[in-house]
């Protein structure tokens, strides 16, 4: 074989190791990036500490003020805390999140995952579809900029996630309301049943008045007090679970995702 035939095949090999080596951080990242998304939570939580950064009490208070937000519009904000989200950027580790676990509603794609890499000292909001309205790339923006990034460099770890929360609700307030729910204890089914049985004792005290007396007689005579019958009904009272406040921590249990959809909306920044 000639030298210039050597030559060629040397630069041949080097071209195609050249290639290799460029696709192996891809193929790296199809083949390990899937182990760096966190499962979804079992049980479901909104507030996902991973690093342990949060005290109990601040965790807490940020699931409970969630929760609350999520039954009373169904949008859910999805607190991820990691160590790193290497390889993948801080925001598309949120998209992945978003995806990953279906946050928000099926229908209306109404989910923001709100991502903090405390290691990398990165942040990202992703929004859902249907949250790209409320929170468009300008304004999450300025939360991870006005709000978090300061609060983090001071360390005030929970007053930036808290203040963050309370403007992200803010600025999504009247987006989405929460579906008529069909709860289990019995509520709607109880004022029916109350209102029924109602009805059908005025009913039978004016067939009986009507009948002058030919009809089954209230104890007592006709023109006595009106009964009304024992029920077990509580919606009013405080051990509904609705609107008492006797409720635990839990706010009753929060349901899990919904199944929410995500595109490319949100913004990233640092600290």
């Amino acid at each position: 074989m000639s030298l210039l035939a050597n030559k060629s095949l040397v630069r041949l090999l080097g071209a195609m190791l050249l290639t290799l080596c460029s696709l192996l951080p891809v193929w790296a990242q199809d083949n390990t990036g899937d182990a760096v998304i966190p499962d979804r939570p079992n049980p479901p939580r909104l507030v996902n500490d991973f690093v342990g950064i949060l005290q109990p009490s601040e965790r807490s208070q940020l699931e409970q003020k969630l929760r609350a937000y999520n039954d009373s519009t169904s949008t859910q904000i999805a607190i991820v805390i990691v160590r790193t989200t290497q390889p993948y950027p801080i925001g598309d580790f949120g998209f992945q999140v978003g995806r990953k676990w279906g946050i928000g509603q099926n229908e209306k794609n109404n989910g923001l995952v709100l991502a903090w890499a405390t290691g990398d000292r990165k942040i990202t909001l992703a929004t859902g579809y249907g949250m790209e309205g409320a929170i468009p790339d300008a304004v999450a923006n300025r939360i991870i900029k006005n709000i978090m990034s300061p609060a983090f460099k001071e360390q005030r770890y929970y007053q930036g996630l808290d203040e963050a929360t309370t403007e992200i609700i803010k600025r999504a307030s009247g987006e989405y309301k929460a579906d008529e729910s069909s709860d289990d204890d019995g509520g709607g089914g109880g004022i029916f049943f109350f209102f029924l049985i109602f009805g059908i004792i005025i009913l039978v005290i004016i067939i009986s008045r009507r009948n002058g007396g030919g009809g089954t007689r209230y104890r007592g005579g006709g023109g006595g007090p009106i009964f009304f019958p024992p029920t077990t009904y509580s919606g009013w009272g405080s051990s509904s679970g609705g609107w008492g406040s006797g409720g635990g921590s839990s706010g009753g249990g929060f349901g899990g995702f919904g199944g929410g959809s995500f595109g490319g909306g949100g913004a990233s920044g640092d600290y």
